[in-house]
């Protein structure tokens, strides 16, 4: 059986609850221009004309990485409230529910102060669902299979 004292359906319903308020709070800090400046005029397509400066690119940059990393924290949680209700088993949380440690990274080089805190907060929360899923070790131990299960009986059968 797997150590879930580390972890329970409470824990990862207020993490979800935290991971939708920090990830709405992520939307709108991406979603609007840099200082209130209006937003650049677009063509029929919607692609934006004219140049678009270092500071804009960095701003969009650092709020992909940092919406995909939200969407993922999210995409965990949901596969772990999905195996403490019983919609998925052991094996499909392993198969489908980790997390990646390459998408705590992220380059603050020419965002405003307050981006850069609203970044190291998601950061922060990535970093506290990388450290429960190592703690709580469901995926390192795979319960036996059913053939190495029959393989120890026997071998308890015969030794003793």
């Amino acid at each position: 059986m797997f150590n879930s004292a580390t972890i329970s359906p409470r824990i990862v319903e207020a993490l979800y609850c935290e991971a939708l308020l920090l990830a709405d709070e992520v939307r709108q800090a991406f979603a609007s221009p840099p200082g209130g400046e209006a937003a650049p005029e677009s063509d029929q397509t919607g692609a934006a004309c004219g140049p678009v400066g270092p500071g804009r690119l960095a701003l969009s940059s650092e709020g992909l990485r940092t919406s995909t990393r939200m969407m993922h924290a999210i995409a965990w949680l949901l596969n772990h409230r999905a195996y403490f209700l019983g919609e998925i088993d052991h094996v499909q949380l392993r198969r489908n529910g980790r997390l990646s440690p390459t998408l705590r990274h992220s380059e603050k080089g020419q965002l405003r102060p307050d981006v850069v805190d609203l970044v190291q907060a998601t950061q922060r929360f990535y970093d506290r669902l990388l450290r429960l899923e190592g703690c709580w070790g469901l995926y390192d131990k795979a319960e036996p299979s059913a053939i190495e299960r029959l393989r120890r009986g026997i071998e308890g059968r015969l030794a003793g």
